[in-house]
This record gives structure tokens, sequence and C-alpha cells, in this order.
């Protein structure tokens, strides 16, 4: 997939591992993903959550037939970060025939807690 025109590409968002019920995704802390102040950007973090969760529930349905789209998500920012590279790993806590929930955290390179992020995603079927 091309993701380069979406917000992941905006916001430098690459995606490092896919496996059953788990997703591995890092980005920049730079110009694109910090508030005015210099700081991640709480958004920036939460895009990231929301798409690593979204990427591991589509890699677990039937994407000729369903489609997934997120429903609910929290996070919780627990430090500060002006630089470098953040890394989101997110392992899927429940799958249900409508709902997944996933849960994300963000770290930074010495494996510090960033942010934390639960994310429901719903499971919806494609009209023919």
């Amino acid at each position: 997939m091309d993701f380069s025109k979406t917000l992941m590409g905006a916001l430098g968002i690459e995606i490092t591992g896919v496996e059953n019920g788990a997703v591995t995704a890092t980005m920049p802390v730079d110009e694109r993903t910090r508030q005015p102040m210099g700081f991640l950007h709480g958004g920036a973090s939460v895009a990231l959550a929301e798409t690593v969760a979204s990427l591991g529930a589509y890699s677990l349905v039937d994407q000729e037939t369903e489609a997934v789209v997120g429903l609910e998500i929290n996070a919780n920012h627990l430090k500060a970060k002006r630089d470098g590279l953040v890394t989101a790993i997110g392992t899927l806590l429940h799958r249900g025939k409508t709902t997944m929930v996933w849960d994300v955290k963000i770290t930074d390179e010495a494996g510090q807690l960033i942010c934390i992020s639960r994310c429901t995603v719903a499971v919806i079927k494609l009209k023919k």
C-alpha cells in the first residue's frame, strides 16, 4: 500500500512490523509532529496510535468483505519529547465480531513511555 498521500505520509509514520495481533510503527518528532511550544503534539501521538490499531485490525479481517474504522480512542501523554523518533507498539486486547480493542504504547529511543493509548476499532461490512 502507498501511504505517502495519507496522514501517515504527512506525519512521517512508517510501519515496521505487522504480525498476528501486533503492529509496530515509528514516527519522527520534527516540524511535522511538534506543537508550537516545540514538544511532540499529543494529536500526533494519537494519530500514530490509531494508525497502529487500525492497521492491526485491518490485517485480521476479511479485506474483501470487511473494513475497519476507529470507534473510540483515549491517550495519556506521560513524557514530553522535543526531537528524535518515537516507536508505537500495538497489541490486540480483544477481538470480537464487530469490534477490536488495541493497547498502544509509544516509547522514545531509550524505551521510556511517552504515551499510552487504548483504541476501539469497529469492523464493518462492505456494501457490494
